[in-house]
């Protein structure tokens, strides 16, 4: 090849015309094929390749010289080889050493400009790497750098923009100043556009009883959003799973792609309800067929509440054992007494509600009923021992063995009139009773402690007769009489009508509360156990003995007038 420097001692050794000079000109040009203009991007091919330097032929007078270091990639290699074709950048015709001047990087820049422009005029999408984060968005490589603002990143706000970091992601450039150098891009127009073609598909193929795939989207206490493409379908948590959800974020994470199943479709208002559990069989269908009347179950205990526990037979069945069937004799106040949550039982199958999916269970009838062997075991009238377990205000309750308790009723405590149990007995202390009655149907055994000891009434309506005067002391008042204590546990009434008239207005300062009184047994009824007392006739028998006496000491002439004007006298 003949270099400028060449032609120009050619035309000084041949004297050359102008015009000899411009046809010179014209026959360079014709071997070099055409003209060259500086800031050009042409085809080149790598020739040599040195410590320093890529030749690399362009089809002009002379090669073209590059620095290796616009060839080498971050590992250190070297990513062309004598042969290749490359696209390059003519910055000058001719250097100092009169080689052209060539630049693969800005040949790079121009071609990657004419393809941003051709994006842009063309609205086609282009692809880029995010570098970082920058302030109002994120700068990205699209062989240049650009401006990926935030509202333009995707169809929601981005929480985290530092998670996009490093990703090849799709845009459409919305902006463009070459001069400026300015590239402006949107990533959510593409998805939006890409959404909506989606949309478009599954509104056109979604129907009802249809098993689509989608993405978990969200999740909430509710249930769990699906996309199915451009449209997002709700899966209620009633529909996850035949068995107990306490939480849809027990079975699904956002991002899993899972299979759901059509349950309803509203085209016009684009609501889609989905279902996971109806991918498989109802359980309930066999319910009737494994769970008779009568058998006998295991299962886990899932929850418990005031009423009773719930025992999960399998996935989707679940039975009931209510807190009365869960013990023979005891009084379970409230399930946590006897199970705990998470814990394997074995329960008895009592009714099968097919039509409410109600089972009712049994624990306690995986036992035998001590209480149908309960008059095996003892008879009425013998004498049982056992502890004090509570004290009511109609009783005390002794249990008699494990599971068994026995009632004695305050009546039946002591002889003496109570008004409380623990006037007589202590919770946990150890006492006798005697048995009074004995109701298996029921579950009821009556007890009676005052029983041990002789029948005080008995003794009394021995060693008493109407006529007998008793000393007692007066307990309490009431409207039709007075009530005396003869003795422990013995009381006897002397009505209002037995108490002299002008006694009877006041008789609660008469008959003072806590003091003796002397009264007359006009009444014994052994058998309804009642005393008539009278301080009437008691007054009457003074007087009496009163007269006698007088009599005994005055003359025998004394007339009974005499008498009554001495007693006055006196």
């Amino acid at each position: 090849m003949v270099n400028e420097p060449g032609k120009l001692a050619i035309a000084s050794q041949f004297a050359l015309s102008k015009g000899e000079e411009e046809s010179y000109e014209q026959l360079l040009d014709q071997y070099t094929g055409r003209r060259f203009a500086e800031g050009e991007v042409m085809k080149g091919t790598v020739l040599k390749i040195t410590s320093t330097d890529v030749v690399v032929d362009v089809g002009y007078k002379s090669e073209g010289v590059i620095p290796v270091h616009q060839f080498i990639d971050g590992a250190g290699n070297c990513t062309v080889k004598i042969g290749d074709v490359i696209d390059v950048l003519l910055e000058d015709t001719e250097d100092y050493d009169g080689h052209i001047v060539l630049s693969k990087e800005k040949a790079e820049k121009v071609k990657v400009w004419e393809d941003v422009e051709r994006a842009y005029n063309e609205n086609t999408i282009i692809k880029g790497r995010v570098v970082e984060r920058i302030k109002g968005g994120l700068s990205v490589d699209i062989g240049i750098r650009a401006f990926l603002p935030g509202s333009q990143i995707d169809v929601r706000p981005v929480k985290n923009l530092d998670a996009l970091k490093g990703k090849e992601i799709e845009c459409r450039v919305i902006k463009l100043n070459r001069k400026r150098g300015n590239i402006v891009l949107s990533r959510k127009i593409v998805l939006e556009s890409e959404q909506q073609r989606k949309k478009a598909f599954t509104l056109e193929v979604l129907k009802e009883d249809a098993e689509v795939r989608g993405t978990v989207k969200n999740i909430t206490d509710y249930g769990v959003f699906i996309d199915l493409g451009g449209i997002d379908g709700l899966l209620h948590v009633t529909d996850l799973s035949w068995g107990r959800v306490n939480h849809p974020s027990e079975m699904f994470n956002v991002g899993d792609e899972i299979t759901v199943k059509v349950l309803k479709y509203d085209k016009d208002k684009e609501r889609v309800s989905l279902g996971y559990k109806q991918l498989t069989p109802d359980p309930w269908s066999l319910v009737r067929a494994q769970y008779p009347i009568g058998a006998r179950v295991a299962g886990k205990v899932v929850n418990l509440t005031d009423y009773g526990a719930f025992v999960e037979l399998e996935a989707g069945v679940e039975g009931l054992i209510h807190v009365s069937e869960m013990s023979w004799s005891k009084r379970v106040k409230h399930p946590s007494k006897l199970l705990n949550v998470g814990q394997e039982v074995e329960a008895v199958v009592l009714d099968v509600d097919m039509e409410n999916r109600r089972i009712s269970l049994g624990l306690k009838q995986t036992e035998p009923d001590p209480w149908t062997t309960l008059t095996e075991r003892y008879t009425i009238g013998s004498v049982i021992g056992g502890r004090v377990r509570n004290l009511t205000d109609f009783g005390a309750f002794i249990e008699v063995e494990d599971g068994i308790d026995g009632l004695v009723h305050v009546s039946d405590i002591s002889p003496r009139r109570i008004k409380h149990p623990s006037e007589v007995l202590k919770k946990g202390e150890k006492v006798e009773a005697v048995i009074l009655n004995i109701d298996t149907e029921n579950h009821r055994l009556s007890l009676g402690i005052k029983q041990l000891q002789p029948d005080i009434w008995e003794q009394f309506f021995t060693n008493h007769h109407v006529g007998d005067s008793v000393k007692g002391r007066v307990v309490r008042h009431a409207p039709f009489g007075v009530f005396v204590e003869l003795d422990e546990g013995i009381e006897g009434l002397c009505h209002v009508s037995e108490i002299d008239d002008d006694k009877r207005n006041n008789a609660e300062a008469y008959f003072v509360v806590g003091a003796e009184a002397e009264l007359k047994i006009i009444k014994l009824s052994p058998t309804e156990r009642k005393i008539g007392l009278s301080q009437k006739a008691m007054a009457e028998d003074a007087e009496r003995r009163e007269y006698d006496s007088y009599r005994e000491n005055a003359d025998g002439s004394a007339t009974l007038a005499d008498i009554f004007h001495a007693k006055d006298n006196s």
